[in-house]
């Protein structure tokens, strides 16, 4: 099961990373407007926010994969705290991004899914 956890843990770490680039890179683009579901006027007023957002994303990428590294080179307790906590706060985010908007449910669900996934098998397998 950890082998499974690892792997949604990796997923769940490139839908992390994917979120960074919409929020710090692309986060005036038109398909990122769309993507949230947000209006292109608030693009602008709110690019600190969203850039600042994205790197909360990509460092729980870099954790979640530096769990699984750590879990793979032998560190099993290093490496399942790391990926059980990143995996948990993407989970939690997504939660509380639904929680915000229930138009965003969907996106919820791409966000936390394979966080889900991965946190469940850690549990299930130690």
């Amino acid at each position: 099961m950890l082998i499974a956890a690892a792997i949604f843990a990796v997923v769940a770490a490139a839908v992390a990373f994917y979120f960074f680039m919409l929020e710090s890179l692309h986060w005036a683009d038109p398909e990122t407007a769309e993507v949230f579901q947000l209006p292109r006027s608030n693009a602008a007023a709110s690019a600190q926010l969203a850039y600042n957002l994205g790197f909360y994303n990509l460092f729980l990428a870099v954790g979640a994969v530096l769990g699984v590294v750590l879990l793979v080179a032998g560190n099993a307790v290093a490496g399942l705290t790391l990926m059980t906590f990143a995996t948990a706060c993407m989970l939690l985010a997504s939660v509380v991004l639904v929680l915000s908007d229930r138009r965003l449910g969907r996106l919820s669900l791409v966000q936390g899914g394979p966080a889900a996934l991965s946190l469940v098998l850690s549990l299930l397998g130690t």
